[in-house]
């Protein structure tokens, strides 16, 4: 069934929970499709007067952070057997190139990386867990986090809010548009990601092979 039709068949109080926990659950570090979820329920507030998309905006919010901070403590306290364990399980999602790729990226970027991780479908999953396991000083990561939180989930519920309601008889005929936008953005950042992750894959194994070499 399509996401908005059956967002559309629950209660208000549903909507909120659903996004909020789904959200939460996907910044944890659980890979779910957090941002399909909120632009349908954001297209459907705009056509819902049920629904208030402040309201929205904040049970999203909301979730990206609390559901960060968990995956920060879950990350601090198992520290790297928790990424090997998730490697193991989730090999698509937590292979040694793609969490070679996010470190780096945290290296390099440090709190940016936390923030601006938020809008990379991929790193979504990651910059929690990452951040607790190489140990970012949780003001540091708190500060990233929140802002990240709210400018990802509330601004992505008010573009599409605003564009919902600007353009409302023309999202009814067409609503699936705005997720297969939101389907396209996220393949394409995943692609990025996925060939990053490659290229660092094929880095590790040739300054392994010497190694091996010697031995």
């Amino acid at each position: 069934m399509h996401v908005q039709e059956w967002l559309d068949t629950v209660p208000a109080a549903a909507v909120y929970a659903v996004v909020g926990l789904v959200i939460g659950l996907e910044s944890l570090g659980i890979p779910l499709p957090g941002e399909i979820i909120l632009v349908s329920a954001a297209l459907l507030s705009s056509q819902h007067g049920g629904i208030d998309p402040l309201v929205l905006g904040a049970c999203a919010s909301a979730g990206a952070v609390i559901g960060d901070s968990i995956g920060y403590a879950i990350g601090r306290k198992g520290g790297r057997p928790l990424l090997a364990w998730l490697g193991g399980k989730f090999p698509k999602h937590f292979g040694e190139g793609h969490i070679a790729t996010a470190e780096r990226s945290f290296q390099k970027w440090g709190m940016w990386a936390v923030f601006f991780g938020r809008f990379v479908a991929l790193l979504r999953i990651f910059a929690g867990p990452l951040a607790g396991v190489l140990r970012m000083p949780y003001w540091k990561f708190l500060i990233a986090n929140v802002l990240g939180g709210i400018v990802w989930a509330g601004g992505t519920t008010a573009v599409i809010y605003y564009v919902g309601v600007v353009a409302e008889s023309w999202l009814k005929r067409f609503s699936w548009l705005g997720l297969v936008v939101a389907v396209l953005i996220g393949i394409a950042s995943m692609l990025i990601v996925k060939r990053k992750a490659g290229k660092a894959r094929t880095e590790t194994q040739a300054e392994a092979q010497p190694v091996t070499a010697e031995e």
